[in-house]
């Protein structure tokens, strides 16, 4: 098992920024490269305020605060990415993925591991495509990062029995908690919410409105309710991983993406990150 001392996240969104603070709170050298400088310049103060908050809720010191600012570095320049260890939060597409990894490969030393954080794609299709496979998994966070404990450690056909030691304990460095899962279709998280989902949106289609699933989800127990979810998940993001899992599963009728879903993709009403989804941020 290599152990990790630093750490690049590819990937400047929610789910890349959030990582990345992670990452330098746990002691490690931390990277952060989007290619996109405004990105970089967005996640820099989001980590800040974040690390901020923190400091005045009396969950870290000023000096732990320091030192995370102090670990982490930003840019836009792949040959400044050398790292121990990758990982990636960007687009959901395997041959974009795959060919980031590539390109990490031809400047980084033999040993480096690579994690794709894909909430539904297939570990081993993205793993196929890289140079030695056995160094690719999947290491799926959730939303928000620095709060979320679970992570979902996802050994594709060719992952090493190492690689995956490796990352449960850096994992656990990073004070989460690692479930092992299979290389199957939404992993375990996103395949069983599938239908919290999917159903919530087909009362919405017969009539029934969002604020009343809401509230009755989360009078059951629920934190959060399906419409307020998948605004804070991003329904872009959402509905990527509803359709990965449908077509994965033959396209059983029960797991079809809804369209109204569809249409605020296309409207750009994605949530809380564009300020309207199901519900209005302004």
């Amino acid at each position: 098992m290599s152990s990790i001392q630093s750490i690049c996240v590819c990937g400047a969104g929610t789910m890349g920024a959030g990582i990345a603070q992670v990452a330098a709170q746990a002691g490690l050298h931390t990277i952060l490269y989007d290619v996109n400088k405004k990105m970089l310049e967005k996640a820099e103060t989001a980590i800040g305020n974040s690390l901020q908050l923190l400091t005045e809720k009396n969950k870290i010191t000023p000096s732990e605060k320091d030192l995370s600012t102090g670990r982490l570095r930003f840019t836009a320049d792949m040959n400044d990415c050398i790292a121990d260890f990758f990982i990636e939060a960007i687009v959901e597409n395997p041959a974009i993925k795959a060919g980031l990894f590539n390109q990490l490969n031809e400047v980084n030393h033999s040993e480096v591991i690579f994690a794709t954080n894909t909430s539904s794609l297939s570990v081993s299709a993205i793993a196929g495509k890289v140079m030695n496979p056995q160094r690719v998994a999947g290491m799926h966070f959730f939303n928000p990062a620095p709060v979320m404990k679970l992570v979902e450690v996802v050994k594709g056909n060719q992952t090493s029995d190492e690689t995956i030691a490796t990352i449960v304990s850096l994992a656990k460095q990073m004070g989460k908690t690692p479930v092992l899962c299979k290389d199957a279709p939404g992993f375990i998280v996103n395949h069983v919410a599938r239908p919290y989902y999917l159903e919530a949106l087909r009362l919405m289609e017969a009539g029934v409105s969002i604020e009343t699933i809401d509230t009755l989800m989360e009078a059951s127990g629920f934190k959060m309710g399906p419409f307020k979810l998948m605004d804070l998940i991003g329904n872009d993001v959402n509905y990527t991983v509803s359709t990965a899992v449908y077509k994965a599963m033959n396209q059983p009728e029960r797991l079809k993406p809804s369209p109204i879903q569809k249409e605020k993709v296309e409207k750009g009403e994605l949530g809380r990150k564009t300020g309207k989804g199901f519900y209005n941020y302004g």
